[in-house]
C-alpha cells in the first residue's frame, strides 16, 4: 500500500515534536533523597553542636552562604563560619541544634529545626545571662555536590533575646521646641 506524501510529512512532525519534547525536558542536575538531605543537614547540625572544624570542611562548600535574621548581611565563606561556630561555641554552652522535618527538591533542602542552649559567654559585649533557650525555625539549604553551598534561616531572634532576660524597649522621644 502507498501512503500519500502529506500523511508522511505528518507522522515524521509528530515524531520529531516527541523527540524534541523528550530532549527538552531537563531533570535537576543534582536531586536528592529525603533520607541524603536528612544526612547533609544532621551532619551541618553536628558542625554547630560539637564545634566539628573536621566535618566543615567534608560538608561545608569554600564559597558556603549563610544567611540569618541573626547578621545584617550574609555570612560569607568557610572560615568566616568556622568562626561563626566557634563564636556560638563560647556563647552558648550545651549547645544543640537539632533537624525536625525534611523536604527535598532538587537541590534544595527545607528544613524545620530547633535550638537550644544556655547562654553562659557574652554577645558580643554584652555580658552572659545564664538563661537557657528554645527556639524553632525553618531552613532553605542548597546542596551542591554533596556539600552545602548557601542556607537561608528564618527564626525569631526577638525571642531569643526575649528568652535571655532581654527587655525591648522604645526608643526615646525626641522633644522638639
Amino acid at each position: 500500500m502507498k501512503t500519500s506524501l502529506p500523511f508522511n510529512k505528518f507522522i515524521i512532525s509528530i515524531i520529531a515534536m516527541i523527540f524534541m519534547a523528550y530532549g527538552c525536558k531537563q531533570e535537576p542536575i543534582n536531586t536528592l533523597s529525603e533520607a541524603d538531605a536528612r544526612i547533609i543537614l544532621e551532619q551541618y547540625m553536628e558542625t554547630i553542636n560539637n564545634a566539628d572544624m573536621e566535618l566543615i570542611d567534608k560538608i561545608i562548600d569554600p564559597d558556603f552562604e549563610l544567611h540569618s535574621p541573626f547578621f545584617p548581611e550574609p555570612l560569607k565563606g568557610i572560615e568566616n563560619y568556622k568562626d561563626f561556630v566557634m563564636n556560638t561555641a563560647n556563647t552558648f554552652s550545651d549547645f544543640k541544634a537539632t533537624i525536625e522535618d525534611v523536604v527535598a527538591k532538587g537541590d534544595k533542602v527545607y528544613g524545620r529545626f530547633s535550638m537550644e542552649g544556655a547562654n553562659t559567654g557574652p554577645i558580643g559585649n554584652i555580658q552572659a545571662t545564664g538563661k537557657r533557650f528554645h527556639i524553632t525555625g525553618l531552613a532553605i539549604t542548597k546542596i551542591v555536590n554533596g556539600k552545602i553551598i548557601k542556607d537561608e534561616t528564618f527564626w525569631n531572634v526577638l525571642g531569643l533575646y526575649q528568652q535571655l532576660g532581654f527587655t525591648l524597649a522604645p526608643p526615646a522621644a525626641s522633644v522638639s521646641e
